[in-house]
């Protein structure tokens, strides 16, 4: 006799079923078969049209993805319990993969962690949490209480977690958009979101109130310290610089001279004050310019080292096309650029154009600014934002160093 389950249960197509069975963890509304009534961002089973057990998720009623599955396990009890081991594992991970930059580093990486829908990065003593589905949003009077005491009771220093929940992909979950403080019983909020931390050897004041995602971008710490390492003695253009952060870690590995571009004034602002707290302002210039206008305008030979770490250029499959005409355009500027020899730092952080399709672009780029590409290193995400196989959402970075000839 089956045992009975508690939960109810979403019958979804073989084609659902093949997927889930590869490790994705996303049931979209199309591959629903069969639909029980149930709450928002309630616990549901996902079953085969065949009646099989393939795993339980999060419902949301009014996302296409209709079920995030957490668990293919169906003897496990999601109680208290359940979460605090999932939480401890999270941070046990990060201890052995971050070591002392475990300080700070991405702790919670949505469906890689078994979280869907939940970012959490740390940046010292703070916490900056962004909820994008409406199951953890029900879930969140539970976790950040208990990501704080798994935290505290390992000795680590958490004053506060700031809510970065001021995106609009939080409106297709039928969720509101807000950032602030989230109340940890015991703990007063702090009373700034600023708060000063060190990587790389490179400084940074942080806003996790204000800054871009959760306050700063985490994921590139070990490709910026490789352009450290390779910065010696160069004269260094850093493109979509942000708050400054290749181009500190250029100064700082010895460059030069280092100019850092950015379209935001505000942003280069900061990164200028960034500069001033790590003693590299007299050879780190911040300059507000859209880079498509200029890389045209420099001489070649003008730098001898560029990096190009541009936004996302397609949140979307529809625009994929058009994105990869945006990378192959500043690509083949700064490859025209270069002297023989230079060399090139060059990103994109959108999953939805592959690796495939970056490396494609970067061939087709090379082969019309007419040189060659050695390629010295190809890189992803630090491994706190770790690649989940079969969840290719999960593999969105893509960092690659050439030297051009």
């Amino acid at each position: 006799m089956k045992q009975q389950r508690p939960y109810p249960a979403f019958t979804v197509t073989a084609k659902a079923a093949r997927s889930l069975a590869n490790g994705h963890p996303w049931v979209y509304e199309d591959e629903v078969t069969a639909a029980p009534a149930c709450e928002n961002g309630c616990v549901a089973d996902v079953v085969s049209e065949k009646g099989a057990y393939l795993g339980t998720g999060l419902v949301s009623l009014k996302s296409k993805i209709r079920v995030r599955v957490f668990s293919r396990n169906a003897s496990d009890v999601f109680d208290a319990s359940f979460w605090r081991r999932r939480l401890e594992h999270a941070w046990q991970y990060r201890k052995v993969v971050m070591g002392p930059d475990v300080t700070n580093c991405r702790l919670i990486f949505g469906e890689a962690d078994l979280f869907p829908g939940l970012t959490v990065d740390r940046y010292g003593p703070l916490l900056s949490a962004q909820v994008l589905s409406v199951g953890m949003e029900k879930l969140k009077p539970l976790l950040f209480p208990m990501l704080a005491d798994v935290l505290r009771a390992d000795g680590q220093d958490v004053r506060g977690v700031f809510e970065r929940n001021d995106v609009a992909l939080r409106e297709r979950e039928g969720l509101e958009q807000y950032k602030g403080w989230f109340d940890i019983p015991g703990l007063a909020r702090p009373e700034s979101a600023l708060v000063d931390i060190v990587e790389n050897g490179v400084r940074y004041t942080v806003d996790v109130e204000n800054g871009q995602k959760t306050g700063f971008f985490l994921d590139q710490k070990y490709n910026r310290r490789a352009v450290a390492a390779m910065a010696a003695g160069r004269t260094v253009l850093d493109c979509f610089t942000h708050t400054g952060s290749f181009a500190l870690n250029a100064a700082k590995g010895g460059a030069k001279k280092v100019t850092a571009v950015d379209v935001s004034e505000s942003a280069c602002a900061m990164a200028r004050h960034n500069a001033e707290i790590n003693g590299v302002a007299d050879r780190m210039e911040c300059v507000a310019a859209d880079v498509f206008e200029l890389l045209p305008a420099l001489a070649r030979g003008s730098y001898d080292f560029i990096i190009l770490d541009p936004p996302a250029f397609t949140k979307s499959r529809k625009t994929v096309s058009n994105a990869l005409r945006g990378y192959k355009e500043i690509n083949t500027r700064a490859m025209r650029l270069l002297p023989r020899g230079g060399y090139l730092a060059t990103a994109s952080c959108s999953h939805f154009a592959t690796d495939a399709d970056f490396r494609a672009m970067l061939a087709s780029a090379a082969r019309d600014a007419a040189v060659q590409l050695r390629c010295i290193e190809a890189r992803g995400a630090a491994p706190d934002h770790p690649v989940l196989w079969g969840v290719p959402e999960t593999e969105y970075l893509k960092f690659y160093l050439f030297q051009v000839f």
